[in-house]
């Protein structure tokens, strides 16, 4: 594929080529490589990107290439590269960058601090700009600390555990993370280190298709709440004496089939947590605390069935102008919106938020500046960003989003 006219490299283009070692892709017409464009090559050691007309190049463009040795992307015109762009890739031993228009300002800092830090042979790379940086190879370059602030999100610490969620909790002035990792078969359970400063595994909860794990702490109960597509959902408490989590409770699920989603929240000084439930014949389930030791019911039981037959998706619980929601959104219609009604002490169906033309998969409620925010994210139409006026969401922002799972 070399001196051709290939202007994009398209998704799966060369995922019939899984034993593939050497790829060459010079003097094309490539402008941008987007993320997984090298999917399906995981046997990759030599990729040659040489004389293309490349601008952009996005984060997530090199990952799953771990066996790769070898990489040039020179003679393009690239001025900046995104952050960690080559943390995939593992084997690699020469990077070409020569020949681009790379600027030696902040956005390329962290290119700066890799190329000190990288054990792999680096061709010199030297300043495009500014003026007062021109010609000067970016390796050389001091890094005074503080001199870049970012607000940039950057990877910490990489976790060997495919996760389909994660929570956070503090007991005890430590910090805990609960991960559901269905393929393991369990509830991931990691603790902040405090010398090392990463999270390290403190406890793993077994169980059968795990696809939920939620904390909540009550009084002086430490318990995750744990959802799963086979064998029911449990509750496990922290036991001191053993210094783990043990089964506490089983939850009541006859009418919940397949969990997708847990939320935890306190209203009215009372505790409670909604499961979702995704399925076609299942009902989410709204449960609440009881601790009646006397009478031998302490835990969670439900309490009240909503959204029939909706295949719900997600639930968000927000608290505005004094009084509390619960919003769902489903697979089969626009998110709804619950009230909670004083005097019945249940949810009752309020409004539905409109003009929502796709599934819902997520909804987040956020507060800026005392303004109540809604973030959506939707199966394939666009994401949208909600805010309270009068009494209900309108739509301020609209972003183009493609998800092919949750």
């Amino acid at each position: 594929m070399v001196n051709g006219s290939i202007s994009e490299i398209t998704e799966g283009m060369f995922s019939l080529m899984p034993s593939l070692q050497l790829l060459l892709l010079n003097a094309n017409s490539l402008t941008t490589i987007k993320d997984d464009a090298f999917s399906g090559l995981p046997h990759l050691e030599y990729l040659f990107i040489e004389g293309n007309k490349i601008e952009t190049i996005t984060k997530n463009a090199f990952r799953g290439l771990r066996d790769l040795t070898h990489l040039s992307l020179s003679n393009n015109k690239m001025r900046f590269l995104p952050r960690d762009l080559f943390f995939d890739l593992d084997s690699l031993l020469e990077l070409d960058l020569r020949g681009n228009s790379f600027q030696c300002n902040c956005e390329n800092k962290w290119l700066m601090t890799w190329l000190k830090n990288t054990n792999a042979t680096v061709s010199d790379v030297f300043c495009a700009g500014p003026s007062d940086m021109k010609g000067k190879r970016l390796n050389d370059l001091p890094i005074p600390p503080g001199e870049c602030i970012s607000t940039d999100f950057v990877r910490h610490q990489s976790i060997p555990i495919q996760s389909m969620s994660a929570d956070i909790f503090s007991f005890k002035e430590d910090i805990y993370v609960a991960m559901a990792a269905p393929n393991s078969n369990s509830c991931v359970v990691m603790e902040w280190d405090h010398i090392e400063m990463n999270f390290r595994k403190f406890d793993n909860i077994t169980g059968k298709s795990v696809v939920g794990c939620k904390s909540v702490l009550i009084d002086n109960h430490v318990l995750i709440i744990v959802t799963q597509l086979f064998g029911g959902s449990h509750i496990y408490k922290f036991d001191d004496q053993q210094n783990k989590f043990t089964k506490f409770q089983t939850i009541e699920v006859f009418n919940i089939s397949k969990p997708n989603d847990i939320e935890v929240f306190k209203m009215d000084g009372e505790w409670y947590f909604v499961i979702v439930d995704s399925s076609k014949a299942g009902l989410s389930t709204l449960y609440k605390w009881t601790d009646q030791p006397d009478r031998n019911e302490t835990g969670f039981f439900s309490y009240q069935f909503l959204h029939e037959w909706f295949r719900d998706t997600d639930a968000e619980f927000v608290e505005v102008d004094g009084k509390s929601y619960l919003i769902l959104s489903s697979r089969s219609q626009a998110p709804v919106i619950y009230l909670w009604n004083k005097s019945t002490l249940k949810f009752i169906l309020h409004d539905e938020i409109p003009n929502v033309d796709d599934v819902v998969v997520a909804v987040k409620a956020f507060r800026l500046e005392d303004e109540l925010y809604l973030a959506m994210t939707c199966y394939i139409g666009d994401s949208k960003v909600l805010k309270w006026t009068n009494k209900q969401f309108t739509e301020v922002r609209c972003r183009p989003c493609l998800l092919e799972g949750r």
